[in-house]
Protein backbone atom coordinates (compact mmCIF):
# COMPACT_ATOMS: atom_id res chain seq x y z
CA UNK A 1 0.00 0.00 0.00
CA UNK A 2 1.57 3.39 -0.91
CA UNK A 3 2.20 6.11 1.61
CA UNK A 4 -0.03 9.18 1.94
CA UNK A 5 1.61 12.22 0.79
CA UNK A 6 3.04 14.53 3.40
CA UNK A 7 0.72 17.05 5.09
CA UNK A 8 1.63 20.45 3.11
CA UNK A 9 3.77 22.71 5.01
CA UNK A 10 3.79 26.15 4.47
CA UNK A 11 6.81 27.94 3.70
CA UNK A 12 8.79 29.90 6.45
CA UNK A 13 9.98 29.27 10.05
CA UNK A 14 7.34 27.24 12.16
CA UNK A 15 5.59 29.42 14.84
CA UNK A 16 7.50 26.76 17.70
CA UNK A 17 10.58 27.39 16.32
CA UNK A 18 9.69 31.55 16.20
CA UNK A 19 8.61 30.94 19.43
CA UNK A 20 11.54 29.36 21.21
CA UNK A 21 13.43 31.50 19.56
CA UNK A 22 11.84 34.36 21.19
CA UNK A 23 11.83 32.66 24.60
CA UNK A 24 15.43 31.84 24.08
CA UNK A 25 16.40 35.34 23.11
CA UNK A 26 14.46 36.18 26.19
CA UNK A 27 16.55 34.64 28.57
CA UNK A 28 19.26 35.68 26.97
CA UNK A 29 18.44 39.60 27.30
CA UNK A 30 17.52 39.13 30.89
CA UNK A 31 20.78 37.42 31.51
CA UNK A 32 22.82 39.95 30.18
CA UNK A 33 20.88 43.07 31.00
CA UNK A 34 23.19 44.43 33.84
CA UNK A 35 26.87 44.01 32.72
CA UNK A 36 29.25 45.01 34.82
CA UNK A 37 31.14 47.45 32.67
CA UNK A 38 28.70 50.32 31.80
CA UNK A 39 29.92 50.55 28.29
CA UNK A 40 29.54 46.52 27.69
CA UNK A 41 33.56 45.28 27.61
CA UNK A 42 36.68 46.36 27.25
CA UNK A 43 36.53 45.46 23.50
CA UNK A 44 35.60 48.28 21.21
CA UNK A 45 35.66 51.99 21.76
CA UNK A 46 33.56 53.17 24.60
CA UNK A 47 32.07 56.26 23.01
CA UNK A 48 30.81 53.68 19.99
CA UNK A 49 29.50 51.14 23.04
CA UNK A 50 27.99 54.11 24.86
CA UNK A 51 26.54 55.51 21.43
CA UNK A 52 25.04 52.54 20.27
CA UNK A 53 23.45 51.66 23.77
CA UNK A 54 22.27 55.51 24.22
CA UNK A 55 20.57 54.19 20.59
CA UNK A 56 19.14 51.05 21.15
CA UNK A 57 17.47 52.53 24.40
CA UNK A 58 15.85 55.74 22.40
CA UNK A 59 14.81 53.35 19.10
CA UNK A 60 12.86 50.87 22.29
CA UNK A 61 11.33 53.84 23.70
CA UNK A 62 10.46 54.92 20.25
CA UNK A 63 8.97 51.64 19.98
CA UNK A 64 6.75 51.59 22.93
CA UNK A 65 5.01 55.13 21.81
CA UNK A 66 4.04 52.89 19.01
CA UNK A 67 2.44 50.38 20.65
CA UNK A 68 0.80 52.70 23.02
CA UNK A 69 -0.44 54.30 19.79
CA UNK A 70 -1.84 51.13 18.29
CA UNK A 71 -3.33 50.24 21.57
CA UNK A 72 -4.80 54.14 22.22
CA UNK A 73 -6.88 53.34 18.59
CA UNK A 74 -7.22 49.86 18.69
CA UNK A 75 -7.90 48.70 21.96
CA UNK A 76 -9.25 45.73 20.76
CA UNK A 77 -5.87 44.26 20.01
CA UNK A 78 -4.87 44.68 23.70
CA UNK A 79 -4.43 40.69 24.61
CA UNK A 80 -1.97 40.34 21.56
CA UNK A 81 -0.17 43.78 21.93
CA UNK A 82 0.27 44.09 25.62
CA UNK A 83 2.75 41.35 26.06
CA UNK A 84 5.03 42.88 23.10
CA UNK A 85 4.73 46.14 24.50
CA UNK A 86 5.79 44.92 27.64
CA UNK A 87 8.69 43.26 26.59
CA UNK A 88 9.69 46.52 24.62
CA UNK A 89 9.66 48.09 27.43
CA UNK A 90 12.22 45.78 28.81
CA UNK A 91 14.34 46.59 26.04
CA UNK A 92 14.69 50.18 26.60
CA UNK A 93 15.31 49.73 30.13
CA UNK A 94 18.10 46.74 29.41
CA UNK A 95 19.61 49.42 27.53
CA UNK A 96 20.27 51.78 30.12
CA UNK A 97 16.55 53.58 28.98
CA UNK A 98 13.24 54.07 31.02
CA UNK A 99 10.05 54.40 29.42
CA UNK A 100 8.81 56.54 31.87
CA UNK A 101 5.33 57.91 32.87
CA UNK A 102 2.06 56.04 33.32
CA UNK A 103 2.27 53.50 30.90
CA UNK A 104 5.36 52.24 31.60
CA UNK A 105 4.21 49.22 33.16
CA UNK A 106 3.52 46.51 31.27
CA UNK A 107 -0.16 46.10 32.18
CA UNK A 108 -0.96 49.18 32.02
CA UNK A 109 -3.68 50.68 28.96
CA UNK A 110 -1.97 53.61 27.43
CA UNK A 111 -3.92 56.86 28.20
CA UNK A 112 -6.04 58.01 25.57
CA UNK A 113 -3.92 61.28 24.85
CA UNK A 114 -1.33 58.90 24.36
CA UNK A 115 -2.20 59.27 20.34
CA UNK A 116 -1.78 62.62 20.55
CA UNK A 117 1.72 63.51 21.66
CA UNK A 118 3.73 60.12 20.31
CA UNK A 119 7.21 60.36 19.42
CA UNK A 120 8.48 61.97 16.37
CA UNK A 121 9.08 59.24 14.75
CA UNK A 122 5.88 57.60 15.46
CA UNK A 123 3.39 58.45 12.85
CA UNK A 124 -0.52 58.42 12.84
CA UNK A 125 -1.95 55.44 13.00
CA UNK A 126 -4.37 53.89 10.45
CA UNK A 127 -8.10 53.30 11.38
CA UNK A 128 -8.13 49.84 10.30
CA UNK A 129 -6.74 47.50 12.64
CA UNK A 130 -5.05 45.05 10.22
CA UNK A 131 -3.49 47.75 8.84
CA UNK A 132 -2.45 49.17 12.63
CA UNK A 133 -0.66 45.44 13.27
CA UNK A 134 0.78 45.27 9.79
CA UNK A 135 2.55 48.50 10.41
CA UNK A 136 4.15 47.91 14.15
CA UNK A 137 4.98 44.51 12.59
CA UNK A 138 6.88 46.17 10.00
CA UNK A 139 8.49 48.73 12.24
CA UNK A 140 9.65 45.56 14.52
CA UNK A 141 10.87 43.98 11.62
CA UNK A 142 12.65 46.88 10.16
CA UNK A 143 14.29 47.74 13.94
CA UNK A 144 15.44 44.43 14.21
CA UNK A 145 17.44 44.46 11.09
CA UNK A 146 18.90 47.82 11.86
CA UNK A 147 20.11 46.00 15.38
CA UNK A 148 21.55 43.09 13.28
CA UNK A 149 23.97 45.13 11.28
CA UNK A 150 24.71 47.50 13.81
CA UNK A 151 26.68 44.46 16.11
CA UNK A 152 30.05 44.59 14.27
CA UNK A 153 32.38 46.48 16.20
CA UNK A 154 30.71 46.28 19.19
CA UNK A 155 31.94 45.07 22.41
CA UNK A 156 30.92 41.54 23.10
CA UNK A 157 27.93 41.67 25.97
CA UNK A 158 26.69 44.76 24.12
CA UNK A 159 26.43 42.51 21.10
CA UNK A 160 24.96 40.02 22.74
CA UNK A 161 22.38 42.27 24.35
CA UNK A 162 21.45 43.28 21.18
CA UNK A 163 21.72 40.28 19.23
CA UNK A 164 19.04 38.96 21.63
CA UNK A 165 16.61 41.89 21.28
CA UNK A 166 16.99 42.01 17.50
CA UNK A 167 15.82 38.49 17.78
CA UNK A 168 12.90 39.33 19.87
CA UNK A 169 11.94 41.76 17.57
CA UNK A 170 11.71 39.26 14.49
CA UNK A 171 9.64 37.11 16.62
CA UNK A 172 7.44 40.18 17.21
CA UNK A 173 7.00 41.14 14.10
CA UNK A 174 6.03 37.40 12.88
CA UNK A 175 3.25 37.24 16.11
CA UNK A 176 1.77 40.81 14.65
CA UNK A 177 1.77 39.49 11.47
CA UNK A 178 0.15 36.36 12.08
CA UNK A 179 -2.55 38.35 14.42
CA UNK A 180 -3.18 40.98 11.45
CA UNK A 181 -4.87 38.23 9.42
Amino acid sequence: MPYPPPPRALPGPRRRTLLASAAGAALLAGCSAGPADPDGGTGGSPSLAQRARARAARDSEDLVARYDAVLAAHPAVERLVAPLRAEAVRHAEAFGGGASGPSSSPSATPPPSASASPSASVRAVPADQRDALTELAAAERTLADERAKALPGLPGELARLLASVAAAGAAHAFLLTEGAR
